[in-house]
């Protein structure tokens, strides 16, 4: 028997993640363990608060992590981080600022 292929499945297990808006003028950090799905919830404005509030749906930054609890604390380093810091990590990454979530695997 054939078994059906999840699109989702074969991420790293942890990763921290940066959404911003088509103007780049908002910024939202993020954790998740199933990155691209999560992502693809962003996109599809099925998360709500913060990210859907002011239109974030466009993935800049994105890091896979180690175990649980030292990505958390990577997440939490970041959002503590001022904007300036963010747009350093970014930019390193992504100079153009365009949008990774089709680079994903």
């Amino acid at each position: 028997m054939r078994r059906r292929s999840n699109h989702f499945q074969d991420e790293p297990t942890c990763s921290i993640y940066i959404l911003t808006n088509f103007t780049n003028t908002t910024l939202y950090t993020g954790f998740s363990t199933r990155l691209k799905q999560r992502i693809w919830e962003h996109k599809q404005k099925l998360v709500k608060g913060f990210a859907s509030k002011y239109n974030l749906t466009k993935l800049v930054y994105y890091e896979a992590g180690g175990d649980y609890d030292s990505t958390l604390a990577r997440e939490k380093q970041i959002k503590a981080g001022s904007r300036t810091d963010k747009i350093k990590l970014i930019e390193n990454l992504n100079p153009k600022w365009k949008d990774l979530y089709d680079d994903l695997d």
